[in-house]
């Protein structure tokens, strides 16, 4: 590979900056509430209120605006439950997401993102038990993360794609069962698998355009 190539290739889109932003605005300004430096630190149950992901909803609960029910299937992927949650899905954000939009555009990136944001809800929504909200781009990662899968998988010479696709896969279900573990079941893994099946149905749909010569 070239040096312009390469250098094409590690650029950051645009459109990673734009989810960054939407993801960290919300933080910070949780964050200082939480420690006392403006507003008040029940601002961040109030912002789950009205942003996270509420499975009661979707049967009698009361919503707190029209449509809550449906945008929660999308706010809830810009919130998060703290600086180190925000911070590891972020690093995890530009790790996954600077090749794949690169390689599918800043457009069909954005779209498979969104995808991977309603597919981890609806996983959720689906197989999640009890009434608790759920926060996080996670859903949004694993679908990434499921695009990227699918991509080397593709691009594996003969004899290697079989290994390409399921010692990947292995990891990511070693890494949730570590997480879930650690995390005291405290882990919505609904969403992450909801995510990732979403995201690699996205990805068939959204083949990078060709490239010529």
């Amino acid at each position: 590979m070239s040096g312009q190539a390469h250098k094409r290739a590690a650029r950051v889109p645009l459109a990673l900056y734009v989810i960054f932003g939407l993801c960290l605005i919300p933080e910070l300004v949780l964050m200082g509430a939480d420690k006392g430096l403006w507003g008040s630190p029940l601002w961040r149950n109030l912002v789950y209120q009205y942003g996270a992901f509420w499975p009661g909803l979707l049967d009698n609960w009361r919503a707190n605006y029209p449509l809550q029910s449906v945008i929660m299937f999308l706010s809830y992927g810009f919130l998060h439950a703290g600086v180190w949650h925000f911070a590891l899905n972020m690093m995890t954000l530009f790790s996954l997401g600077t090749p794949l939009a690169n390689d599918l555009g800043q457009r069909r990136f954005l779209a498979l993102y969104a995808a991977a944001i309603f597919g981890g809800a609806l996983g959720y929504a689906l197989l999640g038990q009890g009434s608790q909200p759920m926060v996080g781009a996670s859903g949004a990662l694993f679908g990434l993360a499921a695009a990227f899968i699918r991509r080397d998988w593709r691009a594996a010479p003969e004899g290697k794609a079989a290994q390409a696709l399921f010692l990947p896969i292995l990891g990511l279900i070693a890494l949730n069962v570590l997480m879930y573990w650690t995390m005291g079941g405290r882990l919505a893994w609904q969403t992450h698998l909801g995510g990732f099946i979403a995201g690699w149905m996205a990805a068939v749909f959204l083949a990078p355009p060709a490239r010529s010569d």
